[in-house]
């Protein structure tokens, strides 16, 4: 049994992490067989933790598109087929996308793989802007519709109760996925079964009136063409349908999350994709005919979809009970609630398109490892961060956040479908299917495209200009850190290069048998590499005559491609044994004697200082080393790109008592002057 304030091995436990196992809830066991299944969402699940993203958006996407028709409202009816189309085309066109890259990953994966890395960073920065405006977006929207419920003087608490918001999504998402989508599952629920009642009853109601309404959609329709011509209801039409974007704007989330969902993960992907475009459509669609069966009109301080609910049921009443007035209340609630829900979108997916562009070195590394409840917290944090202050920036205004929001969103998804259309294009001689599927791509390249063109011509002053600022600056960032790590591991590999010849001793012929009682030198190595070398070869220049055995200690990292398919704790187990083995037969080619240690776990830190305590009770007389990039011309940036790991663990281990040497690795960022 494990004491109440001390890690697994006895390492005393800061006040810090008691309070972070109190509130995010203790450590997952990463050896635990079911581990994988645990976290895993099945489709339903899926369904409310990622589809509700796209299922959320017809709270404010179909309102911004019916608002922009004006006094031509018969058009809906032409604008709900269009809505509905371009759910079903691009859901499609994304399911196709989850059976190509069943890993996961959604459009920066794609647009990488497809269109070069380039393009990939591009989509990557569109997504992660994406997200955060996800979180906020869904948390203003949310507001709006609670605040819809109370009287118009309570609207200046709305921000600071917006701002709650993203500090408990933050929370419950730092503590696992799955426990934050079980948590609003009767949300959800409520959401579907009071929408349902809302359209379906809102048509029945009209039933008997629609060759009336059709006759109205007929004359609304001449005189339109009359008064501006076809072509100017087509405009008015296509702009509509653009600024009602925002209707889309979660169906790439299931493609994203891929790695989290239950195996077989493509079934499980392309059945939670269904689910979202079904439940998407009918709902958008099924909102815009009401809006226009009731005339529904924008009332200040409150949504079109509060007014159209009051105007089906607020006069109802059984008795004395004002049934209809508690049913006004349950829906908008309800639907808040799910804006809610949709914001966790952000928090699920962002970290892990962040953890795929830190695999690939455009963000800095730390991005791709997990906490030890499996989430990736630093992600989560930062995206928490941003989505606060867009927030208070915006002041939760919706109009300026839903056109911020489109912008990135329609630019991933033309660059998804143009590589996809690239894709079935180059396979035209081995995919039988090919013209079937590269018109669905270009369809949805088509459609996507020219909503982003008019959301751009016609709201680049009103957000639009924001977006593109900020989706720049962080492109810029990411080919800034690119380089940066590229530089460096140039650097390392000519220390690499120095050591691969190193001749072994001649001194010794054989090894002396490892003596647990002789002085023993520690070595924390990550992969094989110079650096591990130079850390050896120093220590007995430094220390000659010093020490008799050598123990390499390494720590196998759980990090997000633990979520991949075909990655296990036992495959990063085997890969850790191995690197560690070949420095072991290094030192016995020195004629040292040597072992090996290392662990499995989430935190590096952490799992090193508890392996270091272990090992010094079992070897009183042990000394540990580590080495630490030193550069020589320090730079501030270089602590967020680089984690000081070294430095940690010493903080970590010296209140045992346990000693510690940190040898420098000195790495020069300026380029060698040529000779000449």
């Amino acid at each position: 049994m494990v004491e109440k304030h001390k890690s697994t091995n006895g390492l005393p436990l800061t006040p810090w992490e008691r309070f972070r196992s109190l509130l995010f809830g203790r450590a997952k066991d990463i050896y635990d067989p079911a581990l994988g299944h645990k976290i895993s969402l099945v489709a339903f699940m899926a369904w409310i933790g990622l589809g509700a993203d796209g299922l959320s958006s017809s709270a404010y996407g179909p309102e911004e598109a019916f608002r922009a028709l004006g006094g031509h409202s018969y058009l809906a009816i032409f604008l709900i087929l269009a809505t509905a189309g371009t759910v079903f085309i691009i859901s499609y066109a994304y399911s196709r996308i989850i059976e190509h890259f069943p890993i996961g990953g959604g459009g920066y994966v794609v647009a990488t793989k497809l269109l070069g890395k380039n393009a990939g960073v591009v989509s990557g920065c569109a997504l992660l802007v994406d997200y955060i405006l996800t979180i906020t977006v869904s948390i203003a929207g949310g507001g709006d519709a609670l605040f819809s419920l109370l009287p118009y003087s309570y609207q200046s608490y709305k921000l600071w109760v917006e701002f709650a918001a993203i500090v408990f999504l933050l929370v419950m998402n730092l503590r696992g996925v799955k426990e934050s989508v079980a948590a609003i599952v009767p949300i959800f629920t409520i959401f579907i079964v009071s929408h349902v009642i809302l359209i379906f009853g809102g048509i029945l109601s009209h039933a008997g009136s629609f060759p009336v309404i059709f006759g109205e959609v007929r004359s609304g329709i001449q005189t339109g063409v009359d008064q501006i011509g076809v072509w100017g209801l087509f405009l008015v039409l296509l702009r509509a349908y653009s600024l009602g974007g925002g209707t889309y704007t979660g169906i790439e989330a299931v493609s994203n999350g891929v790695g989290i969902l239950r195996d077989p993960k493509v079934e499980t992907g392309k059945r939670t994709m269904l689910y979202m475009a079904t439940s998407l459509a009918v709902t958008a669609g099924g909102l815009l005919l009401c809006y226009m069966l009731f005339h529904v009109s924008h009332v200040p301080g409150r949504t079109l979809n509060a007014v159209l609910a009051d105007n089906f049921a607020g006069r109802i009443h059984l008795g004395p009970v004002p049934l209809g007035a508690w049913f006004v209340k349950v829906t908008i609630f309800s639907e808040a609630m799910l804006l809610l829900v949709a914001a966790q979108t952000g928090f699920i997916d962002g970290p892990r398109v962040m953890a795929n562009m830190a695999i690939d070195s455009w963000i800095p590394r730390r991005y791709a490892t997990l906490s030890d409840r499996l989430t990736m917290q630093d992600g989560i944090f930062s995206l928490g961060v941003a989505a606060l202050l867009l927030l208070v920036y915006s002041k939760g205004h919706i109009g300026i956040l839903v056109v911020m929001y489109s912008i990135n969103v329609f630019l991933t998804f033309s660059l998804s479908e143009l590589g996809m259309v690239g894709f079935w294009y180059r396979s035209r001689k081995t995919e039988p299917t090919w013209k079937r599927d590269i018109l669905i791509h270009a369809t949805g390249l088509v459609l996507c495209f020219s909503i982003l063109c008019v959301m751009i011509m016609e709201k680049f002053q009103h957000g639009a200009w924001l977006t593109v600022v900020i989706t720049l600056t962080c492109i810029a960032h990411c080919f800034l850190i690119k380089r940066h790590y590229f530089s460096v591991a140039k650097r390392v590999k000519e220390i690499d290069t120095v050591f691969e010849n190193v001749p072994a001793s001649e001194a010794k012929t054989t090894v002396e048998p490892f003596d647990p009682k002789a002085p023993t030198a520690v070595i924390l190595v990550g992969g094989y590499s110079g650096l591990g070398l130079h850390i050896f070869l120093n220590i007995f220049r430094l220390f000659p005559h010093s020490f008799e055995n050598v123990i390499f200690a390494s720590v196998g990292v759980v990090n997000s491609e633990f979520f991949k398919s075909g990655s296990h704790v036992e495959e990063i187990s085997d890969r850790t044994h191995e690197t560690l083995m070949r420095y072991v037969d290094f030192s016995g080619r020195m004629g040292i004697p040597a072992r090996s240690e290392f662990r499995v776990g989430t935190d590096v830190v952490f799992t090193a200082a508890e392996m270091c305590i272990e090992i010094s009770k079992q070897l009183s007389h042990s000394i540990f080393f580590a080495g630490e990039l030193v550069f020589e011309q320090p730079q501030w940036y270089h602590k967020w790109l680089h984690n000081e790991t070294a430095y940690a663990i010493l903080r970590r281990i010296r209140f045992s008592g346990l000693p510690m040497v940190i040898l420098p690795i000195r790495i020069s960022m300026q380029k060698k002057a040529a000779k000449g």
